[in-house]
């Protein structure tokens, strides 16, 4: 049994870290830290888990366990690691953005599957993506991966109020947040180097222009990205592409049919859907944001570190209706 523990249990982030972990049958939760809720019930934050464990929040941190997520604030992982003696046996998995572009001096390795696995695996440390970084990646990649990547890449797409965090805002405020709808951070948000490095990773002479358009929505959780550009084999090329691309990632399908974030609402799966439209590829990616685009995706980089299927612990079934 893999022993897990979670530091920064009481957001969203950790409330999935937990359900996931619990669920999984070589895993062991050994604690869940919270400086705010230490010595309650995790049911008293998350109210979902009444009756599930006996757990509390702890005060205190166990810094030999097997794996160590980090579900904390931007900013917070950095300075937990500077100021805590981990134990070398320990794996860490950390869901900020801390170490995503650069890993040092803890050797974090840049944590999505479909694009590193073979890293990972190998990885003491990994730097779990963004949401909108994973949604944007997955529907790029496999363009990335042949060289085929244009100049100008456009997207725009759309968050639930769950991507904020759990953290009240005047945007995530329900009077604000239900029947509204906004952008925000314009071709200057923060996962645009993240995305550029890793499209990089692939297609090193890639040096064009990503233009992000980010939205708030009416609901509570989710991720649809409409990425487009310039594309000039046909349409059954392009699928022949992703397919091959994705033939072995447990979780990313390609859509006959435009998807719709119902269908994936708490699942760890990408769904994309490809179109060809005069000269433009239209590529449609959804995830859930706190599952794949987070706890889920954690939970995929902790079974590839320890040896165990990719897909162990995540047959999850989508809140359709």
């Amino acid at each position: 049994m893999i022993k897990a523990g979670i530091v920064g249990g009481a957001g969203y982030t950790g409330g999935e870290l937990i359900r996931l972990l619990q669920m999984h049958g070589d895993c062991e939760l050994s604690f869940v830290h919270s400086r705010s809720h230490a010595g309650k019930p995790l049911s008293s934050v998350h109210d979902d888990l009444f009756g599930d464990n006996d757990l509390t929040f702890s005060n205190s941190i166990d810094t030999d366990v097997d794996v160590l997520f980090l579900a904390l604030g931007h900013g917070e992982s950095r300075a937990f690691l500077d100021n805590t003696a981990v134990s070398p046996n320990t794996h860490v998995i950390d869901l900020s953005r801390d170490f995503r572009l650069e890993g040092e001096p803890f050797s974090f390795v840049y944590g999505l599957p479909e694009a590193n696995a073979d890293a990972i695996r190998k990885a003491r440390n990994v730097a779990n993506p963004g949401c909108f970084a994973t949604a944007i990646q997955l529907a790029l990649l496999p363009v990335a991966g042949v060289n085929l990547l244009p100049d100008e890449v456009h997207v725009t797409a759309i968050t639930g109020s769950t991507g904020a965090g759990q953290k009240a805002t005047a945007t995530n405020h329900f009077t604000w947040r239900h029947g509204n709808v906004s952008v925000y951070k314009p071709f200057v948000h923060q996962h645009l180097e993240e995305i550029t490095k890793s499209l990089r990773g692939l297609q090193p002479a890639w040096r064009g222009a990503l233009h992000f358009i980010p939205m708030r929505g009416p609901y509570t959780r989710g991720i649809l990205a409409s990425v487009y550009f310039r594309f000039d084999d046909g349409l059954e090329e392009a699928r022949e592409l992703y397919n091959a691309f994705y033939k072995h990632a447990p979780f990313v399908w390609i859509s006959s049919v435009n998807p719709n974030l119902k269908q994936v609402v708490n699942t760890n799966k990408c769904l994309l859907h490809i179109g060809k439209y005069g000269d433009m590829l239209h590529v449609v990616s959804v995830i859930d944001n706190l599952v794949k685009g987070a706890a889920g995706q954690a939970v995929q980089n902790m079974n590839l570190m320890f040896g165990l299927e990719e897909a162990a612990g995540l047959a999850l079934r989508a809140l359709a209706y």
